[in-house]
């Protein structure tokens, strides 16, 4: 049997008001995925460990059946990976957003959703102007970069920026969580302030304010740590020879590089609501021919979560249904050999909040023969129901992997 996981970022959420006391997937027009509810077993994971922050690195880490206090070194390394930046013995990296600043505030933790090849400019020009021996800057995707500190201490105490928008940003700089990390805090925090000189005057932020756009105008570091150590998919689970990540998002790609995943890039891929999701389905599809195992990762539901915006979300959960929940099922319903399909988030993202929170996640399991519970809906209250109740660390994994 082939594995195909089918996770939608953030698409989670909690009951609103104005969609009659109803979560998002509630409320939203999901037929493919009520069908294999319907068809399949369902429950609910907790993806968020104790102890740890409800970042997607997280929540997808433990999705995929990793033990998060064994493996867990940050979101910085995973950028690292899937940028192609192998990290040496004492190298620190962090995740490093490209943001919009306004009146000394964080307005967004996107600069606007720029484009990679604005940012490109902007990353380039800070590592030429700030960049040394031991600090450098390498370009992601979008507003999602890197920074790698030679030497640096991962004791810090950061905030991601998608958690505080609006609010004053001196309070939430850098802070030393033991008296070594300090001199590693100061660089980072002189690193922002820097940042903002430079890139208050760049010629590609000038353009965009010209055209009514957020302009990029700070670095904000964050995350931290070295190189994991973390056992590869196949070798935890004999079913999956042979596996592939597909994802818009840099850190996807590097934990899908440290679980021994290959990373496929499909064209038109965004991790915003106009991601190519046909292209997405295509490489999945392609790719189950010759692989085990196909994780799929959609980001759009997410970053329509942080924006606050409820339609837009929606729209995200409808698209994610219709465009890659139905295409998928319908084309591996007829394979001679069996394909098994799992449907959830990673973390919940309300709109109302703006950011992750840690509660467990719905989630569904479909293959030919599976035995269904009662559970006819997929979403965060009928799957409470769900016969496999709550299930923490591996076991998520251990189910969907039985053969």
């Amino acid at each position: 049997m082939k594995h195909i996981i089918i996770l939608g970022d953030g698409m989670a959420d909690w009951p609103a008001e104005s969609l009659g006391n109803q979560t998002l997937l509630q409320y939203s027009s999901t037929p493919y995925m009520d069908k294999l509810a319907a068809m399949g077993r369902t429950g609910r994971l907790i993806t968020v460990a104790p102890g740890f922050h409800p970042g997607s690195e997280v929540a997808n880490m433990s999705v995929m059946g990793y033990n998060l206090p064994k493996v867990y070194e940050g979101r910085g390394p995973l950028e690292a990976a899937s940028i192609g930046v192998e990290l040496q013995p004492g190298d620190m990296a962090m995740r490093c957003n490209i943001i919009c600043m306004e009146n000394d505030r964080i307005k967004n933790h996107s600069a606007g959703h720029i484009t990679t090849e604005e940012a490109d400019v902007l990353i380039k020009y800070l590592d030429e102007k700030l960049g040394s021996e031991w600090v450098r800057f390498y370009t992601g995707v979008q507003y999602r970069h890197l920074l790698v500190i030679k030497g640096g201490d991962k004791h810090l105490d950061c905030t991601p920026p998608h958690d505080v928008p609006l609010q004053p940003f001196r309070p939430l700089m850098v802070k030393a969580s033991v008296p070594e990390a300090q001199a590693t805090a100061d660089l980072i925090n002189n690193l922002i302030l820097a940042s903002q000189e430079l890139l208050a005057e760049h010629p590609i932020n000038k353009k965009r304010m010209a055209e009514g756009k957020d302009p990029a105008n700070s670095i904000w570091p964050w995350s931290p740590g070295y190189r994991p150590q973390m056992e590869t998919l196949s070798a935890k689970y004999p079913a999956i020879r042979k596996g592939a990540v597909i994802s818009a998002v840099d850190l996807i790609n590097g934990i899908g590089h440290y679980a021994g995943l290959r990373r496929i890039a499909v064209e038109g891929a965004t991790g915003l609501y106009n991601t190519n999701y046909e292209n997405k389905v295509a490489a999945a599809l392609e790719t189950l021919k010759s692989d085990d195992f196909v994780y799929l990762h959609i980001e759009a539901s997410d970053e329509a979560g942080h924006e606050g915006d409820f339609k837009l979300k929606q729209f995200t959960i409808e698209n994610l249904d219709k465009r890659i929940v139905g295409p998928v099922y319908e084309a591996v319903k007829d394979w001679d050999e069996p394909v098994a399909i799992a449907v959830l988030p990673d973390h919940p993202t309300p709109c109302e909040l703006r950011t992750h929170t840690a509660e467990p996640v719905p989630f569904l399991i479909y293959y030919p023969g599976i035995e269904p519970d009662s559970v006819r809906t997929f979403d965060e209250v009928a799957c409470v129901e769900g016969c496999y109740g709550v299930l923490k660390e591996d076991e998520f994994m251990n189910e969907f992997m039985k053969e």
